[in-house]
């Protein structure tokens, strides 16, 4: 049996210091969760991007941690043109613009998550002038996503071309 855990930080989270009836409950339920770990018979993944907030109880108990890095320069530019190049409209009508993407996986440090989530966000804008998307999209969208990671971007640090 398998069993998937995302966001596992959400479940498996640090125990805290007994305040009210509702720390206490809490840490009687990891207690729970910790004894059920140890009597499973099967292949649990536990999958999160905040390793650091796992109560160390379950980090002993895990036999294997694999952590993924994120993408390089070139691997971000793949994973920009998967995202977008090629795209088209019903009519077959291309969605995408001239776009740099040597200079997005080089300037635009996101993960695969983030590169997703941008390219979306993008076609949105691209969508709402009733055009192609260009490099002004993809940038105000990385912009974007860059800033909910707490990242500061400068005006006019990414020229369009």
């Amino acid at each position: 049996m398998l069993l998937l855990f995302d966001e596992a930080d959400a479940l498996f989270g640090r125990r805290t210091q007994v305040s009210d009836a509702h720390d206490r409950y809490a840490n009687i339920e990891i207690d729970y969760l910790l004894q059920r770990m140890e009597q499973f018979d099967g292949v649990a993944v536990l999958a999160t991007n905040r390793k650091g907030d796992l109560d160390t109880a379950f980090v002993r108990r895990l036999r294997f941690i694999i952590d993924f890095a994120p993408p390089d320069a070139d691997e971000r530019e793949r994973l920009w043109r998967i995202a977008l190049e090629g795209a088209s409209d019903v009519a077959g009508r291309p969605l995408v613009g001239h776009l740099d993407w040597a200079l997005l996986g080089r300037e635009l440090d996101l993960t695969g998550a983030g590169i997703k989530s941008a390219a979306v966000a993008a076609a949105f804008l691209a969508r709402t002038e009733d055009s192609r998307i260009a490099a002004r999209h993809v940038l105000a969208a990385a912009r974007r996503e860059l800033e909910k990671h707490g990242v500061v971007v400068r005006p006019g640090q990414w020229e369009t071309r």
